[in-house]
């Protein structure tokens, strides 16, 4: 694994965050080469859409993580310690993988700003009118970049929004200029949140509205859209507890009639349904933004650590929990899609559930033979369901909310009747749905920390002993990431550590 030690105060250095799985595409831009025309700032977003399939964001540590560190896994007996401390609660500063996913996030927006910087030196001298359209869908590309890597540095570094107090919070090192990074402190909670909107304002003003469809009748884009703005807004919403906005975002989506809800009872081809093509081959309906990968350009094994398959047989390194697994019932059709019940081949022969939800790409297994890698599916349909719900029962309309929870169930399910919600169980019901839904796919922490929940670990079969016996209470310092001790230490640093430093 290579480790990144220089992040903000080093972003007008070329970094490279790649391993043998982070293939650069051919056509990309490097950032130490001058953008001087449309071309090339078409080549420098190129560019920055390869910096998301890094194997320590969504294909890798972003996603795995959060969920890996909360009660969704075990450890098994046997495993090879990857992200032990994380899921042990023994997180230090030093921690290479934490450092990894914030010098990744920060490699993003550095490029973000070199592209600002390059292109602000001679846009104004375009004439041309569909160069400057061009021109502007780049801008708005990038614009959505920078937002979103602030928004996951904001939700794995900062403490939970309060409206009361988040001009109080830390938040974020705030650095919207590549060659003029400026003084190395930490913006307010509120302050950085506000840098997120205002990314995503211009990303919407500038992005065209995509209705376009592929091949299979599905959007599914791999490029940021108008459509991907409004889903970010919905998440960022939900998080600020803006409640009013978040619904409007996730309906937005929602009414749009452009993205659809992938059926567990509907077939698509043989014998997968809507839902497990999603699954299987990365492609459907519900598919609001996904990390684009081919056989000669792709990211992390998300797979990896939950089977390491060797043709043989199956070592897990963690195990569904059988809490987990609990919350799913026999019409729960989502079971069969992320769970297989395997002989492990450690020496203990644990017998067990497996997650199968990332198995691998079938034409990455079938046709390249490249096992585990699925496309990360950043933003889908069903989560804009979940926001919208839990933004209503915030409101107090738990008939809207049971609506939108319907809705999702029954595409989920053999056969479902109708959801119910109230005052007393409407928290509970979102926090099972969300397990569900959402299983290893990097909300889990986050959704505690906002919730004010804690959570216990209780040993289960040839589970690890070191970490299964946890009892972990809301506010715990550690749902917030320490800042890495590398940013705290350089020289002309001002950054101030969080709670979890020291």
């Amino acid at each position: 694994m290579i480790k990144i030690k220089t992040y903000i105060l080093a972003l007008m250095l070329v970094l490279s965050v790649t391993s043998c799985l982070d293939k650069e595409p051919t056509h990309a831009i490097r950032a130490d080469r001058a953008i001087t025309n449309v071309n090339e700032a078409n080549q420098a977003v190129i560019g920055i859409y390869s910096d998301f399939k890094s194997q320590y964001l969504y294909s890798g540590n972003l996603t795995l993580l959060p969920d890996i560190q909360a009660d969704l896994v075990y450890a098994v007996n046997g495993y090879s310690n990857v992200y032990g401390d994380v899921w042990r609660w023994n997180i230090l500063a030093t921690n290479s993988d934490i450092e990894a996913v914030y010098g990744s996030l920060y490699k993003i927006i550095g490029d973000c700003n070199f592209f600002f910087e390059q292109v602000a030196k001679w846009e104004n001298s375009i004439v041309d009118d569909s160069e400057f359209e061009r021109l502007l869908q780049y801008k708005g590309e990038a614009h959505f970049a920078r937002a979103i890597a602030y928004s996951e540095l904001i939700k794995c570094f900062c403490k939970a929004y309060d409206p009361a107090t988040a001009d109080q919070e830390l938040g974020v090192v705030l650095v919207d200029s590549y060659s003029n990074p400026g003084k190395m402190v930490r913006s307010s909670l509120k302050a950085s949140y506000e840098f997120v909107l205002s990314d995503l304002e211009k990303a919407a003003d500038y992005l065209a509205v995509d209705d376009d469809v592929d091949q299979t009748g599905f959007i599914d884009s791999e490029y940021f859209t108008y459509y991907t703005v409004q889903a970010l807004y919905a998440r960022i919403y939900l998080y600020m507890q803006d409640w009013d906005n978040a619904i409007k975002a996730a309906s937005e989506l929602i009414d749009a009639k452009l993205f659809y809800l992938s059926d567990v009872n509907s077939i698509i081809t043989g014998n997968y349904s809507y839902y497990d093509y999603m699954w299987q081959y990365d492609t459907a309906s519900e598919i609001i933004w996904k990390v684009g990968f081919t056989n000669t350009s792709y990211g992390g094994r998300l797979g990896q650590v939950f089977l390491n398959y060797d043709y043989v047989s199956y070592r897990p390194d963690y195990v569904p929990g059988s809490k987990s697994l609990a919350l799913y019932t026999d019409t729960d059709l989502r079971y069969n899609s992320f769970f297989g019940e395997t002989t492990t081949g450690h020496s203990h022969h644990l017998t067990w559930p497996l997650l199968i939800k990332y198995h691998g790409n079938q034409n990455f297994m079938n046709n390249y033979n490249i096992l585990l890698v699925n496309m990360p599916k950043v933003f889908r349909l069903s989560e804009q369901y979940l926001i919208r719900a839990e933004a209503y029962c915030r409101k107090g309309e738990y008939s809207k909310a049971a609506e939108d929870l319907t809705t999702l169930r029954k595409a989920r399910h053999q056969n479902y009747g109708s959801a119910l919600l109230s005052a007393d169980t409407w928290l509970d019901e979102i926090s099972d749905e969300r397990v569900r839904e959402l299983y290893m796919e990097g909300f889990r922490l986050q959704d505690l920390k906002r919730w004010n929940k804690g959570f216990e670990r209780k040993p289960q079969t040839q589970s690890v002993k070191d970490g299964s016996s946890l009892k972990i209470e809301a506010g715990n310092p550690l749902f917030v990431w320490p800042i890495p001790q590398h940013e705290l230490d350089l020289p002309g640093s001002e950054i101030q550590p969080n709670e979890s430093n020291k």
